[in-house]
């Protein structure tokens, strides 16, 4: 059984730059479809990004579109979440999750293994 979890959350002023990792272990993430999701207080569980096993293909929420980059380094079993310019609205508890899609995607339920998550906390 694969198991997450995220690191690299923190505290940071709006317009700055922030790295999430997602480290995989007990087994390999190499042929699996890998995403970010967010979770604010009070809110559902929203889709950040994505990317399919080959790295080839993303897939990104318009609210993060071409301030986020999302990419993964399988010899390493890890998943990245490149966060730029970042504001307010994108705090959350960010989640690292792995699908048996074969194809990327972007529900919460095409997901069935999650990290703990890591709180992102931007302040304006």
């Amino acid at each position: 059984q694969v198991q997450l979890i995220e690191s690299g959350g923190g505290f940071v002023q709006a317009g700055g730059s922030l790295k999430l990792s997602c480290a995989a272990s007990g087994g390999t993430i190499s042929t699996t479809v890998m995403g970010w999701f967010r979770q604010a207080p009070g809110k559902e569980r929203k889709f950040v990004a994505a990317i399919s096993w080959t790295g080839g293909t993303t897939y990104y929420a318009d609210s993060v579109k071409g301030r986020f980059t999302i990419s993964r380094d399988n010899s390493k079993n890890r998943v990245y979440l490149q966060m730029n310019r970042l504001k307010p609205e994108d705090t959350a508890v960010y989640y690292c999750a792995g699908s048996r899609a074969t194809r990327v995607a972007t529900t919460p339920q095409d997901y069935d293994t999650w990290g703990p998550g890591t709180q992102v906390t931007v302040s304006s």
